[in-house]
């Protein structure tokens, strides 16, 4: 599904650079749930904003279901992540002014599905994260927990192939946290594709391959022998 090849990313402010990726080479493969770990500042969540086509790279190629990125201009990479891509944050990214079921909504707005579908699309998504209860709150009068609920319902409405979660259990307490997990997860057994940023091996557990970065390079590969689910 991505091929990463070679793949640098250098920021240069004031004079200064600064190389976040240097020749990381990656394959995702469709249906797989990959985790990506590492130290503070060694390039993951660089290496997962270029993945998700939100940054850009120096160097390499980048290939997303045989398709060179970097052929694309940016209203065909808009077009890649409104219809292939759902992202989890670990600061929820809430619009604090929308309830549960609007925020949930919003991805559907740029897809050209009408209100019907919409609401049904909505409705659908309430049930499977169990907020059915909390349509018409507001993220501020919800837990952490419930927030995250939402924001991973927001990331999967549109039925993406691929969801992208960066840190997704990195406020919440450790059942909030399972919960999360059990939800990427199952996700994933569905036949989305899953790559998860995290600083946990327990959340990385769940994965079926863990790849670890150091100073923007990938240092190991292994698979991951028993999941606990």
């Amino acid at each position: 599904m991505i091929r990463l090849h070679n793949i640098s990313k250098i920021y240069r402010s004031q004079g200064v650079e600064t190389r976040a990726l240097s020749n990381v080479n990656l394959h995702v493969h469709r249906g797989e749930f990959l985790s990506i770990m590492g130290p503070s500042g060694c390039g993951k969540t660089t290496l997962l904003n270029i993945i998700g086509l939100l940054d850009t790279y120096e160097e390499g190629l980048f290939v997303f279901e045989d398709q060179d990125i970097s052929q694309h201009n940016e209203k065909a990479r808009l077009k890649i992540r409104k219809n292939k891509i759902g992202f989890v944050f670990q600061s929820f990214n809430l619009i604090d002014d929308l309830t549960v079921a609007e925020n949930i909504e919003l991805p559907l707005h740029y897809l050209n599905i009408s209100r019907q579908e919409r609401r049904e699309y909505v409705a659908d998504i309430l049930e499977k994260i169990s907020m059915g209860h909390r349509r018409d709150f507001f993220p501020n009068q919800l837990s952490g927990g419930q927030q995250q609920r939402v924001a991973v319902g927001r990331a999967i409405v549109s039925k993406p192939e691929l969801i992208l979660a960066d840190e997704p259990t990195g406020n919440l307490d450790s059942a909030q946290g399972n919960d999360i997990m059990e939800m990427l997860a199952k996700l994933n057994d569905q036949g989305t594709t899953v790559v998860m940023v995290t600083h946990s091996a327990h959340d990385a557990s769940y994965s079926e391959r863990i790849v670890r970065l150091l100073d923007g390079e990938v240092t190991s590969e292994k698979k991951v022998l028993h999941a606990p689910f």
